[in-house]
């Protein structure tokens, strides 16, 4: 009876320190994210052009590709989004299109994704 005990017990403990250990990761990756300063571009600064920039904040990564026509932004594609279940920020973009700023809300649930595909936008646009 007491090594039946032990075989089970042993994999409980396991797996209750693998689930502290990634709360632990994941509080830290977003207090990152939110710590991250995401500044407007100067719209009237920056030439009709297409720019493409990254930014990662790992496990997050995004390439993005800008087009500025006179002086506002066309367009936003995003090239790349190594995300793991952020898809549902990629939608940011709109807001960005939609409000001509970078300070837009992040989308709710998807903080790091937001974070890191807004500050790809900022590099882009600070070339």
């Amino acid at each position: 009876m007491e090594k039946k005990t032990v075989i089970v017990t042993v994999p409980l403990v396991l797996i209750g320190v693998l689930i502290l250990v990634w709360i632990i990761i994941s509080s830290t990756i977003v207090k990152r994210a939110n710590q991250l300063v995401i500044s407007n571009a100067e719209l009237l600064e920056i030439h009709d052009g297409i720019y493409t920039r990254e930014y990662i904040q790992s496990p997050v990564k995004t390439v993005v590709q800008v087009e500025v026509e006179n002086h506002q932004i066309s367009k936003i594609e995003i090239l790349e989004h190594q995300n793991g279940l952020g898809q549902k920020a990629e939608t940011i973009v709109d807001d960005v299109l939609n409000q001509q700023i970078l300070n837009v809300d992040s989308i709710t649930g998807e903080t790091v994704s937001s974070k890191v595909i807004l500050k790809a936008i900022e590099n882009a646009l600070s070339k």
